[in-house]
């Protein structure tokens, strides 16, 4: 078993990419050992195939460095939450018990997005409780309920408890994503229809997104977050002593 820091959710391939590549990038570069999980291969898009998807993710995860990358296959579109997918995520979050949950918006210009995270938001949840059995490669596994969890930003903007610096890896950023080849910056003559994220402004537009999140805590480029919980626990204040944002 490869015990992971980290684990990111998406409800579709290159969604993570979008949302919070820049960060995994970097805790990957601090030591963290960080995963991904994929609910779906994306099928209903209107561009590209499973196939060519689940490639254009493996690609992506090497770009990143990730540790551990799995799709679960629920259907794209049908992102309903029964108990069913709830223990396809389960699965996977005993597997792996990460400390950080990163997963999608609550509420997003794409209905899989906030159905995502009410799903996987209940699955967290579940995935603690001693009574619910699951099985991993024919072995009982253990309750694991991570301990924090944080929403990425996706299509739809909302106000950030958290932005995190993401400068100095902008660029593994941009090609974690562009490893999606299917789906951004797709030229106009394709003969594939052109959709809402596969011209050159929509990629644009992410990069000024960062840029704007970046400027709020005076840096270059940043990703936004919300804590998943009521209230941020602390401790100490040494995150306010390490941390000195231009004002």
């Amino acid at each position: 078993m490869t015990k992971l820091d980290i684990l990111a959710l998406g409800a579709h391939p290159d969604d993570t990419e979008l949302g919070c590549s820049g960060t995994l990038a970097k805790l990957i570069q601090q030591g963290k050992k960080v995963g991904v999980v994929d609910l779906t291969q994306g099928e209903m898009g209107t561009r590209g195939t499973s196939e060519q998807r689940l490639r254009e993710a493996e690609n992506a995860a090497e770009i990143l460095g990730l540790h551990e990358r799995v799709n679960i296959g629920l259907p794209d579109t049908q992102l309903t939450n029964t108990r069913q997918h709830q223990i396809k995520i389960i699965e996977q979050v005993r597997r792996f018990q990460p400390d950080v949950c990163i997963l999608t918006s609550p509420h997003d210009r794409h209905p899989d997005h906030g159905h995502a995270t009410k799903l996987i938001q209940d699955a967290l949840f579940y995935s603690g409780l001693r009574m619910l059995e699951t099985t991993f490669e024919g072995e009982s596994q253990e309750p694991w309920r991570p301990t924090h969890q944080l929403h990425y930003m996706q299509d739809t903007p909302f106000q950030p408890d958290i932005v995190f610096d993401i400068s100095d890896v902008m660029e593994i950023k941009k090609k974690a994503i562009l490893a999606f080849s299917s789906q951004f910056n797709v030229a106009p003559d394709s003969n594939e229809p052109q959709t809402y994220i596969s011209g050159n402004n929509f990629f644009e537009a992410l990069e000024a997104r960062a840029r704007t999140m970046g400027q709020r805590i005076g840096v270059t480029y940043g990703e936004a977050f919300q804590y998943g919980h009521d209230v941020i626990p602390m401790s100490d204040f040494d995150l306010f002593f390490k941390e000195k944002p231009k004002r």
